[in-house]
């Protein structure tokens, strides 16, 4: 049983990724017709998901920080309990207001409890192929386009959209409260390992002075950009390929396919991470997604959709979980709750502008080219940060 656990850690924590990342970004799917039987504006519903990441960037803090200190358990359950009862919350409002506090703070907060902790949780108990182990947690997110969305466009299409929420949020309680109970902190003598390795590297180093390190100030800004560049684009995927004339459930489609290309790509570049180191196959990720990005202004026909979907879900689903492997590899065990808590904060800011803009961007100039062409460039600026990334450290790390 302890061989096997740690890859039930993975499991666990690549359900729960998919759960709480696709019903945020199910959303997405109830823009068109929330917008339609409400009278909302785009912008106003998407603000929604600005304020989801937010708040999420927020709560990946506090939540890392508080699975250092209690373990991971008490926080993924707390977080499975306020995920349902938001939702559930959300399906009843009758005023935009209303929607964007319950759905961006309630989702938001509820959503941060399960990244930052499990992933933390997954890089103590794996020594060998850690890369690979974060890489298909995070490739469960990669599931929720294929899983949550599809099922969202069919409860939406079959009844309404609230009908859809309530029973989503409802699905959140029954799979998530359950699998909680059975996550675990890393056995005492893989910590007891860990703890002797973090001395070795970085000494007596606190969380505050691993903050203010260039290690993490480039970490941090990398993942931001990289966030800020993809955010608008999937967000607004769906509601694009409408508006070339996609049909909403073969617009469906792309997402689906675009998350599951993510879902290769976080194995594939999780394997090379392994066997390459994280820092240069990070790199040729951001590269290959910017350059993806401005490729959507060239789209128009299903086919395009499909193949571009493809390159652009490897792209920014295999980068995601390198940053989880650099913030270990830097830091070590014993306060990564708290330093991948702070970057993915970092991150949920970047991925904050993009659902907004997206929006004002068509609301004001009725297409959404802007967004690609101003994406793709926020994409090449995390190319350039990344480029800055340090050697792994051997000694102890060192305030800036």
């Amino acid at each position: 049983m302890r061989i096997s656990y740690p890859w039930v850690i993975v499991a666990i924590g690549g359900l729960m990724g998919c759960v709480a990342l696709g019903t945020m970004f199910s959303l997405a799917i109830f823009l068109e017709p929330m917008s339609a039987e409400t009278g909302w504006s785009r912008a106003g519903i998407s603000s929604a998901m600005t304020l989801n990441f937010i708040v999420m960037g927020l709560g990946a803090f506090a939540w890392g920080a508080a699975s250092d200190r209690y373990g991971p358990r008490i926080v993924v359950l707390i977080g499975a309990v306020l995920l349902g009862l938001a939702l559930v919350l959300a399906s009843r409002t009758t005023s935009l207001m209303t929607f964007q506090l319950t759905y961006g703070v309630i989702v938001g907060v509820s959503a941060s409890a399960f990244f930052a902790p499990m992933i933390a949780a997954v890089t103590g108990w794996f020594d060998h192929n850690r890369s690979l182990a974060v890489s298909l947690v995070s490739a469960g997110m990669g599931m929720a386009p294929l899983t949550v969305s599809p099922f969202a466009q069919w409860l939406i299409t079959s009844y309404d959209w609230r009908t859809a929420m309530l029973v989503i949020g409802l699905g959140a309680w029954v799979l998530l409260i359950p699998v909680a109970l059975f996550v675990r902190r890393p056995p005492a003598s893989a910590a007891e390992e860990t703890a002797v390795a973090v001395a070795g590297e970085t000494g007596t180093m606190s969380a505050a002075q691993a903050l203010r390190s260039p290690q993490f100030l480039v970490l941090g800004f990398t993942f931001f950009a990289c966030c800020a560049a993809h955010s608008g684009p999937i967000f607004h995927m769906v509601s694009f390929a409408i508006f070339c004339g996609i049909a909403p459930m073969a617009a469906v489609s792309i997402y689906s396919v675009e998350g599951l290309a993510g879902l290769g790509g976080r194995i594939l570049l999780g394997v090379l991470g392994d066997r390459y180191g994280a820092k240069p196959v990070l790199i040729a990720g951001l590269i290959v997604q910017a350059f993806a990005i401005a490729a959507y202004v060239l789209v128009s026909r299903l086919g395009e959709f499909y193949a571009l979907a493809v390159v652009f879900g490897m792209a920014y689903g295999g980068t995601m979980p390198l940053y989880a492997v650099l913030a270990r590899e830097y830091f070590g065990q014993r306060i990564m709750g708290t330093v991948f808590g702070a970057a993915t904060m970092l991150s949920s800011l970047g991925m904050a502008f993009g659902p907004l803009a997206g929006g004002w961007i068509f609301d004001t100039f009725a297409t959404y080219s802007w967004l690609f062409l101003g994406s793709a460039a926020v994409g090449l600026a995390a190319v350039a940060v990344a480029l800055a990334f340090p050697p792994i450290p051997r000694e102890r790390l060192q305030p800036a």
